[in-house]
């Protein structure tokens, strides 16, 4: 039977960048490294991949995750040098950064948060988690130029450059303004809310909130 982990990609913006939460390792293999949180598959415990995704998050980093969405699954013989043969089960989740505050837990001696273009560059990282970053972001702005909007990282109420700007950080790239609304409008993702502005140094935004 393989040895099988589940590992998470946990995404937010900070400093208008799209960031990965990385986890430094206090045990063999790979003491010391850097690498995705995540931990052995319980039979006892889990009941299904996604509860096992919440129990590892929660012995990890002391928080439970909004939404854990399944990414991939990776197996082979040299995955793991615990194992002849070892599988993991690869999660995401996009968070807002000021509404996670993880904590080093069972297994790890620090936390900090890497810029995802870097640390999916980065072969110093344990395992193949460098891999698995990149697909993660890969998924991450997939859904954005599919327009799948980040309403998660957003209050409720947001003005449509708030929306752009996030879409922005996300696919790290500039998005045309006249585009960007056009889209909108024919999907009718968003709709004003009646009476709600946001003042500014010009004239008053109107705020807008995800479609019902």
């Amino acid at each position: 039977m393989p040895f099988v982990r589940v590992e998470i990609a946990v995404l937010c913006v900070v400093e208008q960048r799209l960031h990965v939460l990385l986890a430094r390792r206090a045990e063999a293999p790979h003491a010391g490294k850097w690498a995705l949180p995540g931990g052995v598959l319980r039979i006892d415990l889990d009941r299904s991949l996604d509860a096992a995704g919440q129990r590892v998050m929660a012995e990890r980093l002391g928080v439970k995750l909004p939404s854990l969405r399944q990414l991939c699954a990776v197996g082979g013989p040299t995955r793991d040098p615990r194992a002849p043969w070892a599988l993991s089960v690869v999660y995401r989740a996009l968070v807002p950064a000021d509404t996670l505050q993880p904590s080093a837990g069972k297994r790890i001696e620090a936390l900090a948060w890497r810029p995802a273009e870097a640390a999916m560059d980065d072969v110093a990282l344990a395992f193949d988690h460098a891999t698995l970053i990149g697909q993660a972001v890969a998924a991450t702005r997939n859904e954005a130029d599919a327009f799948e909007l980040p309403f998660g990282l957003l209050p409720d109420l947001f003005t449509l450059g708030e929306l752009q700007a996030t879409c922005e950080q996300l696919l790290a790239r500039r998005l045309d303004k006249s585009s960007f609304r056009r889209r909108l409008a024919e999907r009718g993702a968003v709709e004003p809310v009646e009476g709600a502005l946001r003042g500014g140094a010009f004239r008053p935004a109107q705020l807008y909130r995800k479609s019902r």
